[in-house]
């Protein structure tokens, strides 16, 4: 396992093998994707405008990307209760993994401070993470626009499979 020395994870290093909680209540461990791309997804919150239409576009596109030998797995703040109802209506066909802890979010570096309201919180920066067979990260996208970004992921999913 290569970490940077901050503990974050950059384009060209191995991410960590990290767990994360399922929202079936199961244990999620990047080392069992070993052998095929994973796209992490990071999002704010379940069931808010911009994460619904991302999630669909994900969702949507799934049969590509399992053609592509690539898994496709989201992560939030939000408890796996949340994501199970997120996940039902939305009929999302992709695993969702709860960072209630935040140790995901910290270990991608997605975290930032926003404005909302007039009120300064910290929240997830939206943000996508390529990661090749090799356990590698390939491609990062931060601080991203919903619109035509996962036709780009998919695109470079497709890119890596051509390289190989």
């Amino acid at each position: 396992m290569t970490k940077t020395a901050t503990g974050k994870v950059v384009i060209g290093k191995k991410v960590p093998d990290f767990k994360a909680v399922t929202t079936d209540g199961n244990e999620w461990r990047l080392k069992e994707a070993a052998g095929s791309n994973v796209v992490l997804f990071f999002y704010p919150k379940d069931m808010t405008p911009g994460c619904t239409i991302e999630a669909q576009e994900f969702r949507d596109l799934q049969a590509q990307f399992r053609r592509a030998k690539t898994q496709v797995v989201g992560i939030s703040r939000d408890s796996c209760t949340s994501h199970q109802k997120f996940r039902t209506k939305e009929n999302l066909n992709y695993e969702l993994l709860s960072d209630e802890e935040e140790s995901l979010c910290k270990l991608f570096d997605v975290i930032r401070e926003k404005n909302m309201y007039g009120k300064k919180v910290f929240g997830i920066e939206r943000s996508t993470f390529l990661i090749g067979a090799d356990g590698l990260v390939k491609e990062e996208w931060r601080g991203l626009k919903v619109p035509g970004h996962v036709e780009e992921v998919l695109k470079a999913v497709k890119a890596l499979k051509k390289a190989a």
